[in-house]
């Protein structure tokens, strides 16, 4: 039988769906993308081809990520160890397995020990995985340390706790006096100084869910070994990344912020930076050493933070396509509400961007600072949208002649004063 034909069986048999939270899923993809390994003269682009055409299942798309990861990560000639760092806030039904009592259950850590196992088996690629709590109320941190007891790859695993490391009376940690102080930020900080206490070449940073399948090691990686990238950074926007969302979980006011966000950072965005919050980001271990002499937030806000001290520093930065699936059930911004989630980002941008003596627009800035200070001012403005960005696309926003700041103030000025004559 020969390869066209093995690979029409594949891509006719593959699943259209994809469940976080179902193991089979997660073994019938490896077993998927093992079987188009093995059809070695056909080439990569090939696949990627097939995989972007419309019909294409979602199971084979996943399967090339992992098939074009797997084959650059077998061409590594050197050895390389590898940190991946995450935070744990709220992981505790996540962490364990779905039952019927548990339904959003993903088994994520265990998932992830798999995943790192397939991907780097048989290669010089070493890697270590580093999950962080971050103060969580359901521990977190103990019932990941149990499911390590029970895997063989044990060694491979460093549970850690942020408490442990809000200690310090210098260094990256030293202005965190409680854990409150912490919203991932600090968690991801502590991960990741612990993972150049091991002497990592590079540092990864994920999501502790199973959103991002990190058998696509290879194609983070491919920047940073080839071309001396020093930080690589997932692009859920790219053309030929795979993005499945499972809900909507903001109103039509989210253009309002975005064109906020993007205006008063576009150091950032100007540079086709866009998706910011991605949580698939390499970093060499010079320029994380760089990156964490100082930061600047220790909230949901420390991914723009980096960023700024990346291109301080005139590091080397590049984008790539992944493979992204929400896993939005139990996701922090939900539990916490998504207004939440967009006052920490939108003040901490302007927080990093002053501190770090970024260029940015100015009166952007001060335009968050008067209207952009708690939570319910965000939920006032989150299902209306002014007139100037009614037809305006994603990749305009932030442009200064679309809606000023001064023009924005003013509208935001009248929603309000409408908001209090109603109550």
């Amino acid at each position: 039988m020969s390869s066209s034909s093995i690979l029409d069986t594949l891509v006719s048999n593959a699943n259209q769906h994809f469940d976080l939270t179902e193991s089979r899923h997660q073994d019938q993809l490896l077993y998927l993308a093992d079987a188009l390994l093995e059809l070695s003269d056909i080439s990569s682009e090939e696949f990627i081809q097939l995989s972007l055409q419309p019909n294409s299942p979602l199971e084979f798309q996943l399967a090339v990520k992992l098939v074009c990861s797997r084959r650059y990560i077998l061409q590594i000639q050197v050895p390389l160890d590898i940190g991946i760092v995450y935070a744990m806030w709220g992981e505790h039904n996540r962490l364990c397995e779905k039952s019927d009592h548990n339904p959003n259950g993903e088994d994520s850590l265990n998932a992830k020990m798999m995943q790192l196992n397939w991907i780097c088996n048989d290669s010089n690629v070493n890697w270590n995985l580093y999950p962080v709590d971050d103060g969580c109320p359901y521990k977190s941190y103990n019932i990941a340390k149990d499911i390590v007891k029970k895997n063989k790859k044990s060694s491979k695993v460093k549970v850690l706790h942020l408490k442990d490391g809000i200690t310090d009376i210098q260094g990256p940690l030293a202005k965190l006096a409680s854990l409150d102080d912490s919203s991932k930020g600090g968690a991801i900080i502590f991960g990741c100084l612990k993972a150049l206490d091991d002497k990592m070449d590079a540092i990864i940073y994920t999501d502790a869910d199973n959103s991002v399948h990190l058998g696509q090691l290879g194609l983070i990686l491919e920047p940073f070994i080839e071309r001396n990238v020093d930080v690589v950074l997932g692009n859920r926007k790219h053309a030929e990344s795979i993005l499945v969302k499972q809900e909507e979980r903001w109103g039509i006011g989210i253009k309002t912020l975005r064109h906020m966000q993007r205006m008063v950072g576009s150091e950032i965005f100007s540079k086709g930076i866009y998706d910011t919050q991605a949580a698939y980001k390499l970093f060499s271990r010079s320029a994380l050493e760089a990156i964490l002499a100082a930061p600047t937030v220790f909230d949901f806000s420390f991914d723009t933070d980096w960023i700024l001290a990346s291109m301080k520093e005139d590091l080397v930065i590049e984008t790539i396509p992944f493979a992204f699936i929400d896993s939005a059930a139990e996701s922090a911004s939900v539990v916490q509400g998504p207004m939440s989630t967009w006052l920490i980002l939108l003040t901490g941008l302007v927080k990093a961007l002053r501190s770090r003596e970024v260029e940015h627009d100015i009166a952007m800035a001060k335009v968050i600072d008067e209207h952009v200070k708690s939570v319910k001012d965000l939920e006032q403005i989150i299902n209306l949208l002014p007139p100037e960005l009614m037809e305006v696309s994603d990749k305009e926003l932030g442009q200064h002649t679309l809606m000023s700041p001064e023009s924005l103030s003013k509208w935001l000025t009248e929603v309000k004063s409408e908001h209090i004559r109603i109550q």
